[in-house]
């Protein structure tokens, strides 16, 4: 065979994308509530100051640098001790998104058939990411009864001895699950006594529902393991766009020292963040509160009419995230997770993620954006509503 197998033997799409497919073939209005994509959905962007930080002169000179320009490093170090973290600029690594970040951390923790850990249920990119670098993923549960969150015990009895990694997403995708001080203190003892690095998926971090003092990022120590915080403008900035995304490194000195010199050697084989990125990103850094600001007015709105139009009583519920742009769907299980959301699609034009996409432990859930417009997102609730009450 001339084809690879870090690639699927096979690209058919599934019976949901097909129906979807047919369906917008056919004209159909589809209401989408799986959007992720801030940018067109008529939230409010200072769009004229974010394509003026394009016109930096500098852009024209290159200036090749394996870790990311200075600059853009400071910036992004002082926008995280904006938030309360402290991030240094000598330790940060500048990519041109967090999924290009995981490969090369992949390619910097593992030889082909290793392991890292990864947590069930998440946003359903691990597998595709890893399988390119000839990673296997060994997927770990959130427990439902914790609020989806870690239990030590689980990774203990999943650790094996080509295991190099736990994956984090803090908050998970789609839960909302942030990461707790005193699980975060004990994954550190963990992880550091058995040799294993730490990987966590911060995109989502600034956008909690409410304040909570237990909330941790990775950025905070004590880091006894070898630690990798990711984030990037995707989700922070509300810009998928400009491709930077970005990874800090924390941990003992040693080994701290020797993955910054080897990542900084994989960075520079690859160089991929452009010139005008670079230089734009302490502007966009600084827009960024005011971009956040109205992504947050568009995902509180929607979750508000969510939760007034669902109610707490009937068959069905919200599950309120902790943080993120999503929100779940608790659904009767009197249909499977896939044909919830093809009756919602064939019969009501709405689109919605079934659980087991993120590869949910049990039937009942459906996962809505809380980006679309509140006009097209009441629409859909009315609909959705009025199809539950009827079962």
């Amino acid at each position: 065979m001339l084809f690879s197998g870090r690639t699927p033997a096979s690209l058919s799409p599934n019976r949901l994308t097909r129906v979807l497919a047919e369906l917008k073939a056919a004209g159909a209005p589809i209401i989408d509530l799986t959007v992720s994509n801030p940018t067109r959905e008529d939230i409010a962007y200072p769009r004229e100051e974010i394509l003026a930080a394009l016109q930096d002169t500098r852009s024209i000179t290159y200036e090749p640098t394996a870790r990311g320009l200075l600059e853009a490093r400071e910036a992004i170090a002082e926008w995280h001790a904006g938030q309360g973290v402290a991030a240094d600029p000598g330790s940060l690594i500048l990519a041109g998104s967090t999924s290009e970040a995981y490969g090369w951390l992949f390619k910097l923790l593992c030889d082909p058939g290793d392991a890292v850990l990864v947590p069930r249920p998440s946003y359903p990119l691990f597998e595709c990411l890893a399988e390119l670098d000839s990673v296997q993923v060994v997927q770990y549960p959130l427990i439902e009864e914790l609020a989806w969150g870690l239990d030590i015990s689980e990774l203990d009895r999943l650790v094996h001895p080509r295991t190099r990694a736990i994956v984090l997403v803090n908050p998970n995708n789609p839960t909302g699950t942030y990461l707790k001080r005193d699980i975060w203190l004990r994954l550190q003892e963990f992880a550091a006594y058995r040799g294993l690095a730490i990987i966590s998926d911060e995109v989502f971090f600034d956008y909690a529902w409410r304040q909570d003092p237990q909330r941790v990022s990775a950025l905070q120590g004590p880091h006894l393991a070898l630690t990798f915080t990711l984030s990037g403008l995707s989700k922070i900035s509300g810009l998928p766009q400009m491709k930077l995304g970005w990874i800090h490194v924390a941990g003992p000195a040693s080994l701290k020292a020797e993955a910054l010199e080897r990542l900084e050697w994989i960075a520079d084989s690859y160089l991929p963040v452009s010139a005008p990125i670079q230089h734009a990103a302490a502007r966009w850094l600084e827009l960024t509160p005011r971009i956040q600001n109205s992504i947050r007015t568009r995902t509180a709105g929607n979750l508000e009419n969510l939760q007034a139009a669902v109610g707490s009583g009937g068959n069905c519920r919200v599950r309120t995230p902790e943080g993120g742009w999503c929100a779940m769907l608790e659904v009767p299980r009197i249909h499977s997770d896939e044909e919830w959301a093809l009756m919602l699609l064939e019969n009501h034009s709405i689109w919605l993620q079934p659980g087991y996409f993120y590869d949910f432990q049990r039937e009942g859930f459906l996962v809505a954006s809380l980006l679309p417009r509140p006009e097209v997102f009441q629409a859909a609730l009315q609909r959705i509503t009025g199809i539950l009450r009827s079962h």
